[in-house]
């Protein structure tokens, strides 16, 4: 039997059942997909949105490998022309490497445009990854290109791709709630330290006390003018983070339409009047934050539309995380925990990969250390019997 890797224009190429046999096939039959983001629809919203594509940095090049006709691998990969919505930053190797005299992009990357959510990216038997991973080395060489770039990638298959020659493996991280056990949200509140409690309970108090109205929507809940609300809300956020905002708006309606059902939207409303949002999508386990954003300041609202409301659903769903999107030292405060974030890396040129592999081995060392300073500091109760901690 012939085994053939194939470079391809699009997702919309990829029939969608041939896609997600492979991406979601715990889903078969109708189940929820553990990573909403790695499935067909999600990416082909992004393509046919234009959100991908000409002149966003992001063209879909997806790489599958078939055996005597029969997709058995794929991968998500794009030609990137910038480093914007990535989220693994590596603006300073682009821009030490072009100080140096090399040209940095256009470059190759595996990963989920806009979406730092950890989810499989080498889809297909684990088999298959290392002959991915090398097919994408080997377009990255033969069309003399600076580097390949695999982002939010699992720790399995970061472990199991870091020995490949050349490979290197870089650990950054987020923060990330855990569900155990609760049934409630005091059970949750029980929890932390007693200052910390306090502190939440006040903020939820607070976001209140503005009198709003919130509600949390799902599936033919959201009605097409909670979509236009929301356009303004990630407009204004993503203006003011990003200076144009990743996803177009038909996106929210492409989404709406094939994804409904995996996407959980918290609405504030003053009256009939939506005015503050937060956007979270639904994984088999985990709940997903992405998007917020408000046409008017309340008090601590962020916190309760992002955070509190999204591990108010978790636990009254049965997830068992809740993952709130890239950085924010401030989530630590509020029940997330730093955990470990993976990527890997190929760069073509030897001596500027000798440099960026002396660099991740420091920043590993920094990361893990941050990370146990940070779980120390975390707001949990600490079996010490103090009396503050029983308050």
């Amino acid at each position: 039997m012939t085994v053939e890797a194939h470079l391809l224009d699009g997702i919309t190429e990829i029939a969608a059942d041939e896609w997600d046999d492979l991406a979601c096939p715990e889903a078969a039959g109708g189940s929820r997909p553990v990573d909403p983001f790695t499935t067909h629809r999600f990416l082909v919203a992004l393509e046919t949105s234009g959100s991908t594509g000409k002149g966003t940095g992001w063209q879909a090049r997806p790489l599958v490998i078939r055996n005597a006709g029969r997709l058995v691998a794929a991968t998500p990969l794009y030609v990137k022309t910038n480093s914007q919505g990535e989220y693994i930053f590596d603006h300073g190797w682009a821009d030490a490497f072009e100080r140096a005299g090399g040209r940095y992009y256009p470059k190759l990357q595996i990963a989920v445009p806009f979406t730092p959510a950890t989810g499989r990216r080498f889809l297909g038997s684990p088999d298959h990854r290392e002959m991915l991973w090398r097919a994408a080395v080997g377009i990255v060489a033969e069309n003399r290109l600076s580097s390949l770039h695999a982002t939010f990638c699992t720790a399995e298959e970061a472990e199991a791709l870091a020995d490949v020659e050349g490979t290197l493996h870089r650990i950054t991280q987020q923060f990330h709630w855990q569900n155990r056990g609760y049934g409630t949200f005091d059970d949750f509140l029980a929890d932390l330290s007693s200052r910390k409690r306090k502190m939440i309970r006040k903020e939820r108090e607070t976001a209140a006390a503005s009198g709003l109205t919130i509600r949390a929507l799902t599936g033919d809940q959201i009605e097409p003018q909670h979509w236009d609300a929301f356009w303004a809300f990630y407009q204004d956020t993503g203006g003011r983070k990003w200076g144009t905002p990743y996803l177009t708006r038909a996106a929210f309606d492409l989404l709406h339409a094939t994804m409904r059902d995996d996407m959980l939207l918290v609405l504030a409303f003053d009256g009939a009047r939506a005015v503050a949002g937060a956007l979270n999508f639904i994984g088999r386990d985990t709940l997903y934050g992405r998007y917020w954003g408000c046409v008017e300041d309340h008090p601590c609202l962020h916190f309760e539309l992002c955070y509190y409301r999204a591990i108010d659903w978790a636990i009254a769903t049965g997830l068992q995380k809740v993952e709130a999107g890239a950085q924010g030292e401030h989530k630590l405060a509020r029940g997330y925990l730093p955990v470990q974030t993976h990527s890997l890396h190929w760069i073509a040129d030897t001596g500027f990969r000798t440099a960026i592999a002396r660099y991740l081995d420091a920043e590993r060392r920094a990361v893990d250390e941050e990370i146990e300073v940070l779980t120390a500091y975390g707001p949990f109760r600490r079996n010490t019997g103090s009396e503050q901690d029983r308050e």
